[in-house]
């Protein structure tokens, strides 16, 4: 652990993202501004933030080369503004592969400096009845395993459907935070977004924070929403079931190590 404060506050945002790029940058300006009123120090966007077009392709029109353009320009400003820890959900970003980009993770500290990149490995695929998605039909996989060090502790990355995967997640190592930008659907994330939060969050004894898309967009898509912070016990501490809005709580590092100390499992860990 570090010698910082041994409690912080920390938000989810939840947004029903549009197919205007614009738009969506002053909603999360607005979200995270009002996150750090209420005393977060780390604030994460929802996957797919920026954009969530009308057609699957729409994005690659948006995404930007690592370091420059608007959206990243606009994370930079509100990490800067709010003097935050920004996990900036996930954005496309310039990919090699033509008609395709990567579905990346930013992390910006304090400063408004790039202290972190994951780009998803994981890609969505599901169909059932009229229902049917291919992430990998516009984006190209990851293939690294990240976490980045901030002034709560060491925090894991991922990405909504990376959720599925706890070998990811012990992949980390030691962390004491893990988040989750989303834009589950509402028929999986009915069925499995909380029990899968809250699993990983038993499993690897450290904070949960799911910032997701939450409501009926423009397209026609809906998502679950349900943003949520979970605690290294598995209790949920904070939940925004749908609409815009935060989810905020309490990262207590008394609770991280006293739940490590009365149950050792990662001590305990032979594989």
């Amino acid at each position: 652990m570090n010698s910082m404060n041994p409690m912080d506050r920390i938000a989810a945002v939840q947004m029903v993202s549009t197919p205007d790029v614009s738009e969506n940058i002053a909603s999360a300006k607005r979200l995270v501004a009002q996150a750090a009123s209420e005393g977060a120090t780390l604030v994460s966007l929802p996957e797919y933030w920026p954009i969530f077009g009308m057609h699957e392709r729409d994005k690659l029109a948006h995404a930007e080369q690592p370091g420059t353009g608007p959206i990243q320009e606009a994370m930079a400003g509100m990490a800067r503004a709010h003097r935050i820890w920004l996990v900036g959900g996930t954005m496309p970003l310039a990919a090699d592969e033509p008609g395709k980009v990567r579905n990346t993770l930013m992390v910006y500290d304090p400063q408004g400096r790039v202290c972190g990149r994951y780009d998803k490995i994981h890609l969505f695929g599901f169909s059932r009845g009229e229902e049917s998605y291919d992430e990998s039909r516009t984006i190209v996989s990851g293939g690294e395993v990240q976490s980045v060090q901030t002034d709560l502790g060491r925090v894991g990355l991922s990405v909504c459907y990376d959720l599925r995967f706890p070998e990811l997640y012990r992949a980390m190592g030691l962390v004491d935070l893990i988040v989750v930008p989303s834009a589950f659907t509402y028929t999986t994330g009915q069925a499995h977004w909380e029990i899968l939060l809250r699993a990983r969050a038993i499993e690897n004894q450290c904070y949960v924070l799911a910032a997701a898309q939450g409501g009926r967009h423009r397209n026609g898509r809906r998502t679950w929403g349900h943003s949520m912070l979970i605690d290294p016990w598995g209790e949920v501490s904070a939940v925004l079931p749908e609409g815009e809005g935060i989810a905020i709580g309490e990262f207590d590092r008394c609770l991280l190590e006293t739940t490590r100390i009365n149950l050792p499992a990662l001590k305990h860990r032979v594989l």
